[in-house]
């Protein structure tokens, strides 16, 4: 150990220690000159800098992340996310009482030094000198602030974080160097305004007015002064000094900041001791972050307009800088959400479908012409706990959505009909359509190479009485099977294919429908609700198809605009065609297996559909400014929908007109409330003369499985499409395909 020299003098490494605080402050370093004791002190440590002069010249100030609020179409706050709950405000938002008792207990010469305390620097280099380490630091509040903005730079990088605070000299000289440069062009003022607004201050709340919000639930500007020295003693150790979990050791620390005070004569004597006198009195606010706090059940909404913004490239070309820029917060985000809607769709659904019970569902509502998803909602809540879920079951896998979206059943025929209207087929088509039959030997697909029925499959309708002739609008309104059958075998699949890659139609994992009879006629693939609810707003909108948007404007900190997502419409099929499946699907409403869905105050149409075994019923309707889909069904397609109570009620077998139909009949004519009642475009489509359409059953028609019957399930050449299991929501091997149940046969 090297001894103290006689008088009193200093080591040789207590000498070197005084002259590096010197040299700092006198600018000899800025000079160039080198340090031989450097090493030493530690300064060639790992991660340390090497030499003065090589640190860069101006220091990066990042901005400071914050809150980003995001709003519904009318203003009105939807959820609060954020990485770091901050909320920046200037100095004049901050109570004087706080300004004070953080300069007093941090830093109480604040407004006499420079950027570096000669005093602090210098007793804190001798007894670090002296222990061999790092044992007292001398930072200013502002080498704090720079010390802060290094942290805040690093984000959530563990080993970033690491580096920003790592308890070596070399860190400490360079934030000297950078405090000089702080001071020099900020300011005291701006120095003290900055480090209240980046500093943590625990219980995740960065900067004073999140704070301020969270301990003791009002503004900066309002904090007494007991309060304002609690805040400032909890900086030194927000997890010591938690006044939440130790309200003893808080009020020990802030008696102590209240005594600076005092002693610096900010406050007298006696306003030190009536406020140590006053006991802690929180009034804590929980911290609200993330959709799970969104109202009126928007949680999944609000889910989807964050993957939007992580996904698309006008917020930034990689995923990498989207994510920065969305942790990075501070923006208001105004989305197409109406209230009015969301609040109505969340209603029915709460009256239709239980939290608890064994299926769920999940309705999505959007305005043909512009794209705009005005509600979203399901009966499983956005959460961690019991009949909870992160699953957004009305969006694709990579949006947050399950990973193949639920088969549409009889729902998809209107898409089959206006691919063969489009094509020249007149909307008084018959078909013979049997109440059995093959399926045809052979199908068009454009490949040219034809689809080949080797298995000799067969299809049904509901009830033997179903049989035809029938003409398109009666097969539309009972769902008839074998009617839609025989028309894909008279145009091909490739007519269907392409219309529904006009309408954006995809399986829920984002791949084209697949080839087979069943996809393309009876629903068997898996599609999201968005993506149905978009696709038949095109028949409201007169044949013109607008991809979905969420987000209007988005506005960041500085109040600058960010460019934001636009819906593009293009004509999918003609106004005419889209005219005629308007005047189909209004038989639908009016009379047919979705007439209770059907709304009396205004035109309105829709589609029922039901899959095989009753795993999944749909609805989905619309009227001129209004399109929704709604899907009731087991998440894990483990359920078939008979003897079952839903919503309170008990169900025999579930169709697509009795659970789904009233949803969408209760969420539509309140999200429409007092709006206006547009008329569709409508065509004549006259009954075949001297036919009496038979009596409609609106339980509709049923495809049925086994043997060698329609077996879309059975993974053999030709026998349609098999889904696989789907590891984001747990679906037990062979639920779906194989022999345990095909998905391709439906109801209406």
């Amino acid at each position: 150990m090297a001894k103290k020299r006689s008088g009193g003098g200093l080591t040789g490494t207590q000498q070197a220690a005084k002259f590096v605080g010197v040299s700092v402050l006198s600018g000899a370093v800025l000079a160039g000159i080198a340090l031989p004791a450097f090493g030493a002190l530690g300064l060639a440590a790992k991660g340390t800098v090497e030499g003065f002069d090589e640190i860069p010249a101006n220091l990066k100030t990042p901005p400071l992340s914050q809150r980003t609020t995001i709003l519904d179409n009318q203003g009105g706050p939807i959820a609060t996310v954020y990485s770091r709950d901050r909320t920046v405000v200037p100095l004049t938002g901050i109570s004087p009482y706080m300004q004070k008792a953080i300069v007093a207990i941090e830093d109480a010469r604040f407004y006499e030094h420079g950027a570096i305390d000669l005093k602090g620097v210098l007793r804190a280099l001798n007894k670090n000198a002296t222990s061999g380490g790092v044992a007292q630091g001398a930072s200013t509040l502002t080498q704090q602030y720079v010390k802060n903005v290094f942290v805040e730079e690093a984000g959530d990088d563990p080993d970033k974080v690491a580096e920003a605070t790592q308890q070596t000299l070399g860190r400490k000289v360079k934030e000297l160097k950078y405090a000089i440069q702080v001071e020099e062009e900020l300011g005291k003022k701006k120095i003290l305004e900055n480090y209240l607004n980046i500093t943590f201050f625990g219980q995740q709340a960065y900067g004073v007015e999140a704070a301020a919000k969270r301990y003791f639930s009002k503004s900066a500007k309002d904090l007494t002064l007991p309060e304002s020295a609690m805040l400032a003693g909890i900086v030194q150790s927000p997890s010591r000094y938690d006044p939440v979990n130790d309200a003893t050791e808080a009020k020990k620390r802030r008696d102590v900041v209240l005594q600076r005070m005092a002693d610096k004569k900010d406050i007298s004597q006696a306003e030190a001791d009536r406020a140590k006198a006053t006991p802690i009195k929180l009034k804590v606010s929980k911290p609200k972050n993330g959709c799970i706090t969104a109202v009126s059940g928007a949680g999944f909404f609000c889910d989807y307009v964050r993957e939007v913004f992580l996904s698309d490239p006008v917020f930034g070309k990689t995923k990498e800088e989207r994510a920065k820029l969305w942790n990075q917060g501070g923006l208001t985000v105004r989305t197409t959400m109406d209230p009015q809607a969301q609040q109505s769709t969340q209603n029915s659904i709460k009256d239709h479908v239980y939290q608890t019970d064994k299926v769920a569902t999940a309705v999505t509502l959007v305005q043909p012409g512009t794209g705009k998803i005005l509600a979203m909602g399901q009966s499983r809540p956005y959460g961690f706990g019991a009949n909870e879920t992160q699953i957004n079951f009305s969006v694709n896998k990579q949006m947050g959505g399950s990973n193949f979206g639920f088969p549409v059943g009889s729902t998809f025929k209107p898409f089959l009909a206006a691919a063969a209207i489009e094509g020249g087929k007149p909307p008084t088509q018959q078909y013979p359509s049997p109440y059995e039959m093959d399926y045809p030997a052979t199908v068009q697909t454009c490949s040219g190479k034809p689809w080949v029925n080797t298995n000799n499959e067969q299809l049904q309708n509901e009830n033997e009485s179903e049989h035809g002739p029938y003409p398109l609008k009666t097969a539309m309104e009972k769902s008839v099977n074998t009617y839609f059958v025989q028309m894909l075998g008279e145009i091909g699949m490739c007519p269907v294919s392409q219309m529904t890659d006009k309408l954006h139609v995809v399986q829920g994992n984002g791949t084209k429908l697949p080839m087979v009879p069943s996809a393309l006629t009876l629903g068997s693939t898996g599609i999201s609700p968005l993506n149905m609810a978009s696709a038949y707003a095109a028949f409201a909108n007169r044949g013109t198809y607008c991809t979905p948007v969420a987000i209007e404007s988005i506005k960041k900190a500085d109040g600058t605009a960010l460019p934001v997502p636009k819906s593009s419409c293009s004509q999918a099929m003609s106004q005419n065609t889209a005219d005629s499946i308007n005047t189909l699907l209004r038989g639908v409403t009016d009379s047919g297996t979705g007439k209770q869905a059907g709304l009396s105050d205004r035109d309105n149409a829709g589609k029922t559909g039901t899959t095989d075994q009753r795993k999944n019923a749909w609805f989905v309707g619309y009227t001129p400014n209004m399109s929704g889909a709604v899907w009731v069904g087991s998440p894990t397609q483990s359920v078939e929908m008979e003897n079952i109570t839903i919503g309170g009620e008990y169900q025999e077998k579930v169709y697509g007109g009795q659970v789904p139909g009233p949803i969408w009949k209760d969420a539509v004519s309140g999200a429409l409330s007092g709006q206006p009642a547009p008329s569709f475009t409508t065509v004549n489509i006259p009954d075949p003369q001297g036919q009496t359409p038979p009596a409609g059953d609106d339980n509709g028609n049923k495809g049925k499985g086994g043997g060698k019957k329609h077996r879309p399930g059975d993974n053999k050449p030709g026998g349609g499409v098999t889904v696989p299991p789907n590891p984001g929501i747990s679906i037990p091997p062979g639920v779906i395909g194989g022999d345990t149940g095909a998905i391709g046969g439906n109801w209406p």
